[in-house]
């Protein structure tokens, strides 16, 4: 029996990705997706008006931060009519460096084998030299070894293109406004026993701009600071 069609809103939080954003959301599959949601989070340049053109519903998060980005659309998906809510929501970052048309290969396991969350690996999949620095690196591999520890369950990523049911996602109750946002969503999952999975992606260096985590020695400490504790964090709370 073949498995029904799932609707699916993708979620592409943006800061400056004026020269990316725009490739991003044309690449992404047109079936079975029946929105994409753009959060300018902030944004200096024309990434609004370039993600608009392209066909996105844009949002204003002018509150910098990836999870205050991710929560503004969570938070519009949930004012939408039942009916107009979706069953699985895609994450994908506006830099371009993810591969839009694997989308599919990510919600596959949602849709035919009643998966809750699957992450878009890096680690497992085509990965562009230099598209990850060593720090990067480094830190999905500590992180990913104390989840197992910890949690009992095996990631290779923390992965920001990722597939997640959308009434997952609701129970979930995703607080973290910044660095600490996917491995929330990772520990939250193992901790409440939820069906995970890994898909590899292909992942290439950005078309332009600075990654705002890894860009700066600043931003990959604070960044590798906040994972760790989040990972603490959640599993103290147990």
């Amino acid at each position: 029996m073949q498995a029904p069609k799932q609707v699916i809103k993708v979620i592409i939080p943006a800061l400056n990705e004026e020269k990316a954003v725009g490739r991003v959301i044309r690449d992404i599959p047109k079936e079975g997706v029946n929105e994409v949601i753009v959060i300018d989070n902030g944004s200096t340049d024309q990434t609004a008006a370039v993600a608009r053109e392209a066909g996105a519903t844009v949002l204003s998060q002018p509150a910098r931060g990836y999870g205050n980005a991710c929560l503004k659309g969570i938070a519009y998906v949930k004012s939408l009519p039942i009916e107009q809510q979706p069953d699985i929501i895609v994450f994908l970052d506006a830099d371009y460096s993810d591969y839009p048309e694997e989308l599919p290969l990510l919600v596959q396991p949602i849709v035919e084998e009643d998966v809750d969350l699957v992450i878009g690996s890096r680690a497992r999949g085509d990965r562009e030299q230099g598209a990850m620095t060593p720090p990067q690196l480094f830190g999905n591999w500590l992180s990913s070894k104390l989840l197992l520890l910890l949690y009992g369950v095996e990631f290779t990523d923390l992965g920001p293109f990722r597939a997640i049911k959308w009434s997952q996602l609701v129970a979930l109750e995703m607080e973290d406004t910044n660095f600490g946002w996917t491995v929330e969503m990772q520990a939250k999952a193992a901790k409440q026993q939820m069906r995970c999975a890994e898909i590899p992606v292909t992942y290439r260096r950005r078309v332009a701009g600075k990654s705002k985590v890894s860009g700066t020695i600043k931003g990959t400490i604070l960044a590798g600071y906040k994972i760790l504790w989040t990972i603490f964090k959640i599993w103290i709370k147990r």
